[in-house]
């Protein structure tokens, strides 16, 4: 099989769904570009704030993209062969995640741009209202939980790699950060125009790689704490999601977006670039199994293992809180709904379908210690070898790139994380915002420093462990982010097959997945934490469900609270 036609049939099939498939969604929504935003409505410097297409798309595609594509993708492809998870990402994306991000987009800013459980508030019982905000924010923690520490290791990488990729990685992102704070202030406090701000800090993005890779920061200049410096980046993102969730999104939430988007674009243009040239060349080849069998030791069994392995390549639950949590309140005008969020979904499945190419150029399955972090790294550093880049400043920017992802997921989550606290416990002020992310961190500063059982009761690390829990709760999520959206589509007096259809998909895939995750984690060799969560929060999703499907039987008529779906 050839990997430059693959790619390029992606490509080529996700620009047709964007125009074909996002027109009818479109025209489904009505949007209509002189119906004001939110973001006008309720601007306030804060949350709400009147955000170019453009920026908004690099905000938008940084946090939902982190590096749930690039992770997911691997892990599947490697358990499975290529070709299942390849046909998961084109079809998920396209059919059920692409609308699922659109569908919440658009219900949040028809509701004065108020989260997807807020917007449950006014068509189920207050019991299944507070039921998902509960679930939403234990599945955030969970996201946290995971990508701390999968961005701790990317700092600090283990097996073949050289030890020097990590601390430049380090003293890359940490310049990074610096960065869009200074883009910020420079674009919002001192009037920068952005075509000048671009040209001044983009490049310098790139001019942080090059200072990375002369001046990393070595294991003499991290104290180890606890004998580990993996845990002494652990505390220090912990500090950095705290300040992340209580700025002001113009001084970093938004530039820092912005920023990533270019390096972003430029992994994912270089990595599909490369690997098409790189294989048109013969300097790469599809080697890896296309189909590896019906189950995976550590993963179970196809069906339901792959469709919630690959996670955000296909759909995800975090994006809904993305988009109604963030995205709702910066949204310019009705119109940019299409490309940032269905154009933002099928992006990333090209980004998920760019991952998955790194595991197909492989000879064979990598040694168990190798993350696939490291794999991503590596391969993209073999697909822009085409143009002359060193196989390590090539590595070394792939590990940057996946660390910036992890950064934007990270702080995009506690932010998100700490809005649905503010909302269960009715904390306002600065002191509510504070308390909130607070209490968001607490479980993820324990979790990430302990080792937890994996399926063969053998200690593993903490993302590994919570990996498959993350996966069936965010697409759990998702599913019940659409089964809001039905609910509000169906008091509209609409049907919205092109809604049901995937929900119903989702909730089948997900309630499985959970219930074989209880199985083996409460009645196997597992971890009891993990067997307990999936537990909760698989009760927690059929007692949505129920109750919704209750409501819509006894009273299907629409409320007043919603600008209508459609005219």
């Amino acid at each position: 099989m050839s990997l430059p036609l693959l790619i390029l049939a992606t490509a080529g099939m996700f620009l047709a769904a964007y125009r074909l498939y996002g027109g009818f969604l479109e025209r489904k929504f009505q949007l209509d570009l002189r119906r004001p935003t939110p973001a006008h409505k309720q601007n306030d410097g804060v949350d709400y704030v009147p955000t170019r297409p453009v920026i908004l798309f690099g905000h938008h595609f940084s946090s939902i993209a982190g590096a749930g594509p690039i992770v997911g993708p691997i892990i599947a492809g490697l358990a499975f062969g290529w070709l299942p998870a390849l046909l998961w990402i084109v079809i998920g994306a396209v059919f059920i995640g692409g609308v699922h991000d659109y569908a919440t987009l658009v219900a949040s800013v028809r509701h004065r741009a108020r989260s997807i459980g807020q917007v449950c508030r006014d068509y189920l019982s207050p019991a299944t209202y507070y039921m998902l905000l509960i679930f939403t924010w234990v599945a955030m923690v969970y996201v946290i939980i995971v990508f701390l520490d999968l961005t701790a290791t990317s700092f600090v990488p283990t097996g073949n790699e050289a030890v020097e990729q990590g601390g430049a990685v380090a003293t890359a992102s940490l310049l990074y950060i610096s960065l869009a704070v200074l883009f910020g202030v420079a674009i919002y406090r001192f009037g920068l125009s952005l075509a000048r701000g671009s040209l001044i800090f983009v490049p310098l993005v790139f001019v942080a790689l090059w200072v990375g890779l002369r001046l990393p920061l070595t294991a003499d200049l991290i104290p180890a704490v606890g004998g580990s410096a993996k845990n002494t980046w652990s505390l220090l993102l912990l500090g950095y999601c705290f300040a992340a969730s209580v700025l002001p999104v113009w001084l970093l939430l938004q530039p820092r977006d912005y920023l990533s988007a270019y390096l972003l674009f430029a992994s994912l243009g270089g990595g599909a670039l490369g690997a098409v040239l790189a294989g048109m060349t013969g300097q790469v080849a599809v080697s890896y199994p296309m189909f590896r069998g019906w189950s995976d030791g550590q993963l179970g069994l196809l069906y339901p293992a792959l469709f919630v392995t690959v996670a955000c390549g296909a759909i995800s639950g975090f994006h809904s809180m993305v988009a109604s949590g963030t995205t709702s309140k910066q949204l310019d005008n009705e119109k940019s709904a299409r490309p940032v969020a269905y154009g933002g979904m099928l992006t990333e499945g090209l980004l998920a379908v760019v991952a998955l190419a790194t595991v197909m150029i492989l000879a064979q399955k990598p040694a168990a210690g190798q993350t696939p972090v490291s794999i991503f790294a590596g391969g993209i550093g073999k697909f822009v070898g085409v143009f002359g880049v060193s196989p390590q400043v090539g590595t070394t920017f792939g590990l940057l790139a996946i660390s910036t992802f992890l950064l934007t997921t990270l702080d995009t989550c506690t932010r998100l994380a700490r809005f649905i606290l503010e909302e269960l416990l009715k904390f306002r002020g600065t002191v509510g915002r504070l308390l909130s992310t607070g209490l968001t961190l607490l479980l993820p500063a324990v979790m990430v420093f302990v080792e937890i059982p994996g399926p063969q009761g053998t200690p593993i690390p903490a993302w590994k462990a919570i990996w498959p829990a993350f996966g069936a709760t965010n697409q759990l999520l998702g599913a019940l982010a659409l089964l809001v959206v039905y609910t509000w589509l169906r008091h509209q007096g609409r049907r919205a097959v092109y809604i049901l259809i995937p929900m119903v998909f989702m909730f089948v895939t997900t309630l499985t997945a959970l219930a074989l995750l209880v199985q083996r984690n409460l009645f196997g060799a597992g971890s009891v934490f993990v067997g307990s969560v999936s537990l909760v929060l698989a009760v927690l999703g059929v007692a949505v469900l129920v109750n919704s499907l209750v409501r819509l039987w006894l009273n299907p008529t629409a409320t007043a609270t919603a600008v209508p779906a459609a005219s």
